[in-house]
């Protein structure tokens, strides 16, 4: 047997290990994966968004049509533009109707893949097998990631998740054989990623971190010491590169991560996402951001009290604790930089200071102080950092593999526990609202979900009491008083309920949905005259708002003054407000189909009746359902008798 053949035959057997390796690396991670996020498929859908995003949302729960695509890419339902992620719910719905175990499950698993992806790009780059999947297996037990995977929701996190390790990978090829194909491919896989959701603006950042380390495309090689060198196919360097030539590169991916930018800030101006400065001063917004850079770590290294929801606090932050922050950021960033040859330890803190960029509240949306799902990405820079420094401080230990591997495994079982246990908080709406009120301090917002869900669930003293609960923290949100008034209503204190909504329209003169939902009371109590210059008051601050232009309707439908009833006038409202929804709405189309029978055109109303019976099926709406299976049988009986 000649030398050659051995080489090649150790090499073949060398490779035949690392294979057996790496499947089992695989296997282990989606093993503990599946193992650690095993109860999220007795969990429900939950009414914080879910009912926004599916549950209650017509284009959704309905079969995928040209009209429901449509919809998906031009919508701005939710502030946001993100097409493929509704594309995702539809499918969902398409497959598993609205049985949450499917759409949990779709969820975990884009999540395993994810966590496969990560560790394989990580491999393939430093060829550091293990560290590479203790960093994805981290990255995949973790619960500070269970509000990305188990609210259906925040699909968009782990789909656009999906598509930022697939731009990696793809952008690995390219530095490997650079051709126009292999950068197009890089372009159209960002593209995807951003109609997930747009906070991969960063991701060109990030390329550029990966040409530091681990591809090292700029510097010199020999700058590079024996220790930061990764060993493998990676190690080849290219000298002659330089920042400007690698910025240029990806000018057209910049270019792309602006116009997504700028069209986010639009929708999400548009759909009222956006607060402005004197809902959260930019003095606060400022040091939150500070703030928030620390407590996420904590949260990575300690993920206790976990919360869907945390809230600004009331009092402001202490300076103290904005000077702290702000000093240990500008300590780690400087000690960094000082230990620049552990090129690891750049990339790592780059990727995350600026991957949450784009959430850190400088340009506030929503209510949110910080979220665990914002971590979901950013997290990993950390993961690095740690991973990769702990080797390091080890490697002179002659006998660092078997208190490495027992220190790695039994962190690795406490992130498991701990997810089952997080993911837990997730089983319902009371479960998730009751935990993070338990764990976070004036948190008004889930006192009002709590009081919510439990009115609709007819527990209506206890829910008006969480009500009362939130306006101690804030009583001067017209949403709260509009959401105790709802409450009232409910429970048949009509009174009550139009005091309380008068009281959010004080606080709010503008307040569309009080003037609303005062003249919904209004048509049950017969007050007609009143009714109507409520809705046409919301009108006026929102002109065509489907809600008010279908109210209205009904008042010109059934006013008991028969010289003010309108029948033709409210068949154009219904009609518009039919359009404004694309015939989504079961409530909107219920009262188009009145309008049609009170014309005598009964075919018409039928058709539509049945529309409306489709629609209301789709969300579940028990109600609805039969409203208008009454409505179908009265039109089918007139129609057989004429």
């Amino acid at each position: 047997m000649t030398k050659d053949r051995i080489i090649n035959d150790s090499q073949l057997k060398a490779r035949a290990q690392s294979g057996w390796h790496i499947f089992i690396i695989c296997a282990a991670i989606v093993g503990a994966t599946i193992i650690a996020y095993e109860p999220v498929h007795h969990n429900d859908f939950t009414t914080y968004d879910d009912n926004i995003y599916i549950t209650e949302n017509a284009h959704v729960t309905g079969s995928i049509s040209g009209r429901s695509l449509l919809w998906a890419f031009t919508t701005q339902h939710a502030g946001n533009w993100h097409p493929l992620t509704w594309l995702s719910h539809m499918l969902d719905c398409e497959l598993f109707d609205l049985n949450p175990l499917g759409h949990h499950t779709t969820s975990v698993l884009i999540h395993v893949a994810n966590s496969l992806l990560l560790f394989w790009v990580l491999k393939i780059m430093t060829s550091a097998a293990y560290r590479s999947a203790f960093v994805a297996a981290v990255f995949a037990l973790h619960p500070v990631h269970v509000e990305s995977v188990a609210w259906a929701a925040e699909r968009k996190d782990v789909l656009s998740g999906l598509f930022f390790f697939l731009t990696i990978a793809a952008y690995i090829r390219y530095t490997r054989r650079p051709a126009v194909a292999g950068y197009l491919l890089v372009f159209l896989l960002l593209a995807l990623g951003l109609m997930a959701k747009p906070m991969l603006v960063t991701l060109p950042f990030v390329l550029l971190l990966l040409d530091y380390w681990p591809l090292r495309r700029f510097g010199n090689p020999d700058q590079v010491t024996q220790k930061t060198a990764s060993p493998g196919p990676m190690r080849r360097t290219h000298p002659h590169s330089t920042i400007l030539r690698l910025l240029t590169e990806k000018i057209p991916l910049f270019a792309l991560v602006v116009i997504s930018s700028i069209l986010t800030y639009i929708v999400q101006k548009h759909g009222g996402a956006v607060n402005d400065t004197n809902s959260v001063p930019m003095g606060l917004r400022i040091s939150n951001a500070a703030v928030s850079y620390i407590s996420y770590i904590g949260k990575i290294i300690y993920p206790a009290k976990l919360a869907v929801l945390y809230p600004y606090p009331r009092s402001g932050l202490p300076a103290w604790h904005i000077a702290f922050t702000a000093m240990t950021l500008v300590f780690i960033t400087a000690g960094v930089v000082y230990l620049f040859k552990r090129r690891y330890l750049v990339v790592g803190w780059f990727w995350y200071l600026g991957m949450l960029v784009p959430v850190l509240g400088l340009i506030q949306v929503g209510v949110q102080a910080k979220a665990d799902r914002y971590n979901y990405l950013p997290s990993i820079g950390i993961l690095i950092m740690i991973t990769w420094g702990l080797t390091e401080l080890v490697q002179n230990f002659k006998y660092r593999k078997i208190p490495l591997g027992i220190s790695a495994g039994l962190v690795l079982v406490v992130l498991i526990l701990s997810t089952r246990k997080q993911v837990t908080y997730w089983r319902d709406s009371k479960t998730l609202f009751e935990h993070t009120i338990a764990v976070t301090r004036d948190n008004y917002k889930m006192h009002q979900s709590l009081g919510f869900v439990l009115v609709s669930e007819g527990n209506y003293d206890a829910g008006i009491d969480q009500y009362h609960r939130a306006l101690e923290i804030a009583g001067t949100d017209p949403e709260i008083h509009c959401g105790l008034a709802d409450a009232f209503r409910q429970s048949g204190k009509l009174a009550e309920a139009i005091s309380r909504y008068h009281q959010a329209i004080q606080l709010k003169p503008d307040y569309a949905q009080a003037y609303n939902d005062i003249g919904y009371i209004l048509i049950s109590e017969g007050k007609y005259d009143e009714a109507m210059a409520d809705f046409q008051k919301a009108l006026q601050i929102k002109p065509d708002w489907p809600p008010a232009l279908t109210g209205l309707a009904q008042v010109l439908l059934t006013h008991r003054d028969q010289n003010k009833r309108d029948i033709s006038q409210a068949t154009e409202l219904a009609r518009r407000a039919a359009e404004l929804t694309d015939y989504n709405e079961p409530t909107i189309l219920d009262t188009l189909g009145l309008a049609y029978a009170s014309t005598g055109h009964y075919e018409q109303a039928i058709k539509t009746a049945n529309l409306a019976l489709e629609k209301a099926l789709a969300v579940k709406d028990e109600k609805m359902v039969s409203l208008i299976r009454n409505h179908l049988g009265f039109y089918e009986q007139t129609m057989s008798q004429q």
